[in-house]
Order: structure tokens, then sequence, then C-alpha cells
């Protein structure tokens, strides 16, 4: 099986891109340049012990995403407690709405954003009252 065990988000500003992440999610970084060659940091997303996976932003190698094109990639989607709080940190961040907040009934809110770097992802928050 070939499990998910790292992601890479790529950025053009990595000082805004870090200042996203950790203030909209309370992510860490740790500076991992020197081995990858360019601007490159680890992103802790959380305790070991809980359910997930770390990542790193990376720095952009070729042309950023256009807005409104196809996903052409891997969207990854961050569990959250109380969407429309974290919605207003995304905002309030520089993020935008990519796809409103809409219900999976009778398990979860879903919804996508853009960061601050034009990457999509997602949230999800359990709720077995959705519709």
């Amino acid at each position: 099986m070939g499990r998910i065990i790292h992601f890479e988000i790529h950025v053009d500003d990595m000082e805004r891109a870090k200042s996203f992440y950790s203030g909209v999610f309370g992510w860490t970084f740790e500076d991992w340049s020197e081995y990858a060659g360019m601007p490159y940091f680890g992103a802790v997303t959380g305790d070991d012990n809980d359910l997930g996976i770390n990542g790193a932003l990376m720095q952009r190698q070729s042309a950023p995403p256009v807005l409104n094109q196809a996903l052409n990639g891997f969207a990854c989607t961050m569990g959250v407690e109380d969407f429309d709080a974290v919605e207003s940190k995304i905002l309030n961040h520089g993020g935008q709405v990519a796809m409103p907040k809409y219900a999976l009934p009778g398990m979860a809110w879903q919804g996508y954003f853009l960061d601050s770097e034009g990457n999509i992802f997602g949230l999800h928050q359990p709720d077995e009252n959705a519709e």
C-alpha cells in the first residue's frame, strides 16, 4: 500500500505562506533548506500522537496555478472543530473562498479555500446533523 506520509505546498512567498498557515492552523516550521537546496520549511501540523501527517512548504519552481482552472494535483483537507471560526481566520490571513461551505448530509460540513499563494485546500468539520 502507498499510504501518504508527507505533503508539500508550493509557495511564491515563503514568509507570507508561513504566516498564513501558522496564523490559521497553528502550524510551526523548521528550516530544512540546507537539505533541499532551496527554500524548504518542514511543517509540523500537530502532535505526533494525533492522527494526521506533517509536510513542508517549498519554493514554487514554476508558474502558480491560474485562478478558476481545474485542479491539477491533490487537494489537502484539514479537519477542524469549528468550520466558521477557521473560515474567518482564513479570510483574515489573506485566503479566499473557492467553494463555499456545504453539507455532506448526516456526516460533515465541507468547503474549499485558496491560501495566500493561490493553492486550493479543503476544510472538513464532522457533524452528524449537517444537512
